[in-house]
């Protein structure tokens, strides 16, 4: 069925979702059978919230050190998401179940891009090592009021 007429853009639904905390993962089962493991660190880097994603374009934000980021709380977002707090409060991003399988799907080739990033701006997975680039997005933002935690 063409994407435009389901819900969402949502082609498979999950059946099945568990927080493992101590694994710091999420593990989903979608409706075609599929399983996908989310570890904690690829959702917060790959977290489709403004403060991640930008407002446009080559806007992306590389976010670092968050190696051992967990996940406090997984919240159901009407019929077509889930909402993340990590225990590095971030918790804005509103994973729709199309992002979710297309990051499954994708996730090699996701989290390879994203080390790639990290070397080529001389960043570190490890919360020590890591420095954050300045947060700018042309002014747009002003001191805050784009609803990022500057």
């Amino acid at each position: 069925m063409p994407e435009q007429n389901q819900p969402m853009g949502t082609e498979h639904w999950p059946v099945e979702i568990r927080h493992r905390q101590a694994e710091k993962l999420i593990e989903i089962e979608f409706d075609d059978g599929k399983v996908f493991q989310y570890p904690a660190e690829l959702l917060r880097v790959e977290s489709p919230s403004a403060e991640v994603q930008g407002h446009g374009p080559n806007q992306k934000t590389i976010v670092p050190g968050r190696r051992d980021v967990g996940i406090m709380a997984v919240e159901p977002v009407g019929h077509y998401a889930i909402r993340i707090q990590f225990d590095d409060m971030h918790d804005t991003g509103i994973f729709s179940w199309r992002y979710l399988y297309d990051l499954g799907r994708d996730k090699a080739q996701i989290w390879q891009g994203y080390l790639d990033a990290l070397a080529s701006h001389g960043l570190s997975r490890d919360p020590r090592a890591a420095k954050a680039p300045a947060h700018d997005h042309g002014g747009s933002c002003g001191s805050g009021g784009c609803g990022h935690k500057h």
